[in-house]
């Protein structure tokens, strides 16, 4: 149940709760003027980490997914790896927080 979750926050927070607004401003080659990609990036990052340590209970998988998914992100921002590159990334990720809190508990 807990991967299943992890990735239903997952699809939300990457496609519909991201926004238009997030998905243009976070990107560091086209970011939106005024707003500093990096407090963009830095938002959507905290929101995927906050739903990991609701969903698992362990706090610093919070920090574990936001590292991630900054480094991810930013660098499908940059063209270094592509869309599906990325979101492979993020699933990988979710498998991974949802192994180590069944072998925590």
């Amino acid at each position: 149940m807990m991967l299943i979750l992890l990735i239903g926050a997952h699809a939300f927070a990457d496609y519909p709760g991201q926004g238009d607004f997030l998905s243009k401003a976070k990107n560091r080659t086209a970011p939106i003027p005024g707003v500093p990609w990096w407090q963009a990036l830095g938002a959507h990052v905290a929101i995927h980490g906050a739903l990991v340590a609701l969903i698992t209970g362990i706090w610093w998988l919070a920090l574990a997914e936001a590292a991630i998914h900054f480094a991810t992100d930013d660098a499908k921002c940059r063209g270094r790896i592509s869309f599906n590159t990325d979101q492979a990334i993020h699933l990988l990720c979710k498998l991974a927080w949802a192994l180590l809190a069944w072998s925590l508990a």
